[in-house]
This record gives structure tokens, sequence and C-alpha cells, in this order.
């Protein structure tokens, strides 16, 4: 009997024993085509030696010293890195354990900063439905999707939540998609001026969207339209790429593609590939002169921020990236991947909506092709997708709830960035067995 606290209660996991490249493999030697990097994690596969012996080499000089009474050198180095390659402006890095970490020292941050600037008054967050932060209870206030929030209710606290970006149900068919992308922007502005300017102190946003709403993309012009909202109205904005960073769609910050750069980016599991837990926080310089000028401290910390063997992870994973060339590769795989996918499903009679960029590709599925009508939630097609693809041998990432929190199913696909041709049939083939299975 196990005396794992599982994910679920009434399920009971393969053992996982080794990793291979794209694949794992379980106890009875069965492998799994990783068609999603867990939840958008191992972009390197599951056996680079090069890591893993950076890794060895940290823990063979310093495993860990606690960052109020040290810095270390992987630490200072990964931040150099990241800093080097990092959007205008961005210029600290805090580092965490994962994601919503970052997400919650994100959204603290950005109200002390306020308070050290001598505007309390600014305490509001701005968010989105159908997007997702993170499980701490700040991060999960942030996020904006119901049922992941249904329970906790009484323990959130009070975020605004605008309109998502979401061009394939919400865009005319009378706009083009650069008006839809200003129209939608537009929600932004005007909640800010519905909250009062002076109260509202950040907006949190995925450049692309992940879990809840399956690759969502933006559309042309939104985000620098967000980015100006924010400039006039002395609003940060708080990117949240802990899912869609890190090269996994095509560039190293997702939000290059969109031409802005953030007051505070979130960056995490493609940060470590899954060989160490890390996260990130970055912030500009002049918040962190704020904190400097004023009370000196940031009010936050857990015990294992900075810490040595996952900092010299993280700095080993985005030296790879970098150095091997996996983000032009992201983008070359990405488009053979987004074309197999059109190929299969691109008339499929219950696939409405093929997005996303580089290696971080969404499917949404529907009841009816022409009316986009979703399947009835009582159906589960997401967890039967989950369960005919993980049976044929495919790991990937179902979700249901992708309209509203309650309606809407969807797939999203993260391979990692080393998966080759083959196995981009292998997985199309796969979902395609899975799929069928399931609706």
């Amino acid at each position: 009997m196990s005396h794992v606290f599982p994910r679920h209660t009434r399920q009971a996991p393969p053992v996982a024993v080794a990793g291979d490249g794209c694949y794992l493999i379980d106890a009875s030697g069965k492998r799994y085509l990783d068609g999603s990097g867990g939840a958008a994690v191992s972009c390197l596969g599951h056996s680079d030696s090069a890591i893993i012996e950076a890794i060895k080499t940290q823990v063979d000089s310093l495993a860990f010293a606690h960052t109020g009474f040290f810095t270390s050198e992987p630490a200072e180095k990964l931040a150099d890195l990241l800093v080097a390659n990092a959007p205008d402006g961005l210029d600290r890095v805090y580092l965490v354990s994962g994601g919503s970490e970052a997400t919650e020292a994100a959204i603290k941050l950005a109200r002390q900063y306020w308070v050290e600037k001598g505007r309390p008054e600014k305490g509001r967050l701005i968010a989105r439905k159908q997007s997702y932060h993170g499980n701490t209870i700040g991060a999960l206030s942030a996020g904006g999707n119901e049922w992941r929030r249904a329970q906790f209710g009484p323990l959130l606290l009070d975020v605004s939540h605008i309109a998502p970006c979401y061009e394939y149900r919400e865009r005319a068919e009378t706009e083009t998609a650069e008006e839809y992308g200003l129209r939608a922007a537009q929600a932004l502005e005007d909640e800010i001026l519905r909250l009062g300017p002076d109260t509202v102190m950040a907006f949190m946003a995925e450049p692309v969207v992940g879990a809840t709403a399956g690759a969502l993309t933006p559309a042309p012009g939104y985000f620098k339209r967000i980015r100006e909202i924010c400039d006039k109205y002395d609003v940060l904005l708080i990117l949240d790429e802990v899912m869609c960073g890190m090269g996994r769609t095509g560039s190293l910050f997702a939000c290059e593609q969109d031409g802005i750069a953030p007051d505070i980016a979130c960056i995490a599991k493609g940060l470590g590939a899954g060989y160490q837990p890390i996260g990130a926080m970055l912030c500009t310089a002049e918040i962190y002169a704020a904190i400097e000028a004023g009370s000196g401290f940031f009010q936050h910390g857990h015990t294992y921020i900075g810490h040595p063997t996952a900092a010299a992870a993280g700095h080993a994973v985005v030296s790879a990236i970098l150095e091997r060339g996996l983000v032009p590769r992201v983008r070359e795989q990405g488009d053979k991947l987004a074309a197999r996918l059109t190929e299969r499903f691109g008339q499929h009679p219950h696939v409405g909506d093929l997005r996303g960029r580089g290696l971080f590709r969404g499917i949404e599925l529907v009841a009816d092709r022409d009316t986009k009508a979703p399947f009835d939630p009582a159906r589960g097609v997401a967890g039967k997708i989950k369960k005919a693809a993980f049976e044929a041998g495919l790991i990937c990432y179902p979700m249901s709830g992708t309209i509203d929190g309650k309606t809407g199913d969807h797939v999203l696909l993260a391979p990692p960035f080393i998966i080759e041709d083959a196995q981009i049939d292998e997985l199309v083939d796969k979902l395609d067995t899975a799929i069928a299975a399931a609706v």
C-alpha cells in the first residue's frame, strides 16, 4: 500500500523508472512519448547528460546555502545569463522553486513597489478570465479559471478579471484580427477606469495562455495596446511566462514576439527542464531601485529561493537552449508539428481550432464544427482523451472548461525541443487514436 498522497485517489499511476530523450519508461518497461513535457516542463527531454553532470558537480561542492546569509555562484551566474537575454529593462532576478512561487512573488512585489513609492492606495490587481497563474492563494486569486477557483472562493483575494483575448470565439465576422485585438485590449482600460486608476497596481496575463485555454495566442496588436494602457495609468504589467517562456513558443521569452517588455516577468517549468524545481521572477531596475531606496527589504521569501543546485541546473538548461540553437529548432519543429496537426485534424468534424506558437500547440474540440458548440461537460471528453492517449503510449495535456471553466475541451501539446520528425508523426498518430476513442 502506498503512503503517497496522489493527485487523484481513484487512480493508481504506473511507476516511472527511467527517461530516454522524449520518452518516459515505467516499471513494466512500457515507453511513453512525452507529448506535453509533463506540463510544458521537459524541454530538453529526460536524459540530458550535460544537465545531469552540472547538477552532480554542484552537489559535490555546495548543495544548499540559505539566502538569508549567502548568495552563491550558480545563482549569480543564472541571474546574469537571464538578464543578458531578457526583454529590455528587466534587470533583477528573484529565484524561487516553481511557477506559483514566481507569480505569488510578482503580485507581492507589485504591491510593495507602490507602497515604497508612497502610493499605498494602489492595491488592486486585474487579470483575465480563463487564465492560470498557480495554486497558492494569491496566484489562484489571479487565475481566472472558475473550476479551479470554485471550492476555494472564500479564501481568495478580490481580483478583477476581464475577458481573455480569444479570437476563435470572440472575434466578430465583421472584424479584422487587428480590430478584435484592440477591442479585447480595451477591456483593460475600461476596468481600470471602473476601479479608479489610482487604485490599480498591476495587470497580469500569460502572453500565450497555457493550461486553461490550450495555447491561446493573442490577436495582432493586443499586447502592444495593453502595454500602452498600463503606461498611461501607471499600472505595472506582469507577464506570466511560466508555461510559454524559455523558448517554448519560439523565442526565449514569449513576449518578444509581441514586441513588448513587461515590468515583471515570471518563468519556471522550462527553466529547470524538470531536472530541478526552479522558477524566477524578473523585474525592472526601476522597481528594484524603489525597494533599494525605500525599506531595502522585499518582505517575502521561501527557504529554498536561490537554491545553488537548482540554480546550477537552471544555468545549464538555459545555456543548452541558447548554445545548441534550440530556439530556432523550436520554430522549425513547431512548424512541422503545426503542419501535421493541420493535415490530420484541419477538417476533423470535432476539431474547432488549431492554435499556438512554436512547440506550444492547442487543439480545441467541439461537438459541432459549424456552430462551435462544445461537447456536453458530462461526457468528460478531455479526461477520456488523456486516458486513451496514455494507454496508447502518449503523454498529452487535455483539459476541460476551455470556454468558461465549465464547458469546452482542448488538448495542449508541448513536446521536448529535441523531438524528431518521426516522433512528431508518432505523436499525431497516437493523438488521433485517442481523440477517436473519446469522441
